[in-house]
């Protein structure tokens, strides 16, 4: 019988109840603590925790290497100082023993402390940091929060769902057992998605994803996968932690006090949508743990 697999989300900030702290993604926690496999045995090991104090090297992080963690999810929802370089540098050592690693930031430079995680961080694109190649993709997607500029990708408002689309032959983290064509097809939408891209000469990196800005027409990527090699373990860079938050997930759950788009509720109307959201989260989780994605229940 094998393990379950050790999984740590954290956000990149200290606790603050007005913000993205980790108890903003309790739905996540819970279905990955709750699933198992066909024989009803644990499929994970969950950890939740934001960043210590922002001054310093995150207590945990900066160590992250020497921990018997599997995988870890990074929210990013700093505004810049988020990570420190030895937290960086651990969650790098982290990766070549075979760790993996899904980022998720947000619009403009919301999260731009990833910039130092290598590879991952090459594949965010921000504002003022690691801008974007194609320049052509820097005009304002979210006409509506006037103060938010690019990158952000209109996919709909927060509670609601997002049509996708495979790049490619689909990617495991896509698997779907009911799925049209076995491929899931929904995520959670919001209002200014961020920016991510195959790094240039990135052989082992591939877009998973793309959708459509509701606002512009704009095609946009959701998530980019590093597949796992001899000397790195796998990865995922996604476009917004909205993906997973509580919020995006069911309104109902709440949001800091500063988000101001009217939500919408149509997530939780479509079983499908809703179905799709958590079987993505769970092929995430057991793709960055090694494990064959058909595992889960």
């Amino acid at each position: 019988m094998s393990r379950p697999i050790r999984v740590l989300l954290q956000t990149t900030i200290p606790t603050s109840d007005d913000d993205w702290h980790i108890g903003r993604f309790s739905m996540l926690g819970q279905l990955l603590a709750e699933a198992t496999d066909r024989h009803g045995r644990a499929l994970f090991e969950v950890s939740m925790r934001d960043r210590g104090a922002s001054d310093r090297p995150d207590p945990l992080l900066s160590e992250i290497d020497h921990s018997n963690f599997d995988e870890i999810w990074l929210f990013a929802v700093d505004t810049g100082d988020g990570l420190h370089a030895e937290d960086c540098q651990a969650i790098e050592r982290f990766r070549l023993r075979g760790g993996g690693l899904l980022v998720a930031r947000d619009h403009m430079d919301l999260g731009c402390s990833v910039c130092g995680l290598g590879d991952v961080g090459a594949a965010n694109y921000f504002h003022t940091h690691n801008l974007d190649p194609d320049a052509s993709r820097h005009h304002i997607d979210d006409r509506v929060t006037a103060n938010i500029s690019w990158p952000n990708f209109h996919s709909g408002a927060n509670g609601d769902w997002q049509s996708i689309e495979a790049e490619g032959d689909p990617h495991a983290v896509l698997f779907s057992p009911e799925g049209r064509h076995g491929v899931l097809r929904y995520l959670p939408s919001h209002p200014h998605e961020g920016a991510v891209g195959v790094p240039a000469g990135d052989e082992t990196a591939r877009i998973v994803a793309r959708g459509q800005s509701k606002v512009s027409g704009s095609m946009f990527n959701l998530a980019i996968a590093f597949e796992p090699t001899t000397q790195r373990g796998p990865a995922v860079a996604q476009s917004t932690f909205h993906h997973f938050a509580d919020y995006n997930w069911d309104t109902r759950m709440g949001a800091p006090s500063f988000v101001s788009e009217p939500p919408g509720h149509a997530l939780l109307r479509h079983a499908g949508a809703m179905a799709s959201t958590r079987r993505y989260a769970l092929n995430a989780a057991l793709w960055l743990g090694g494990r064959e994605v058909t595992l889960a229940a």
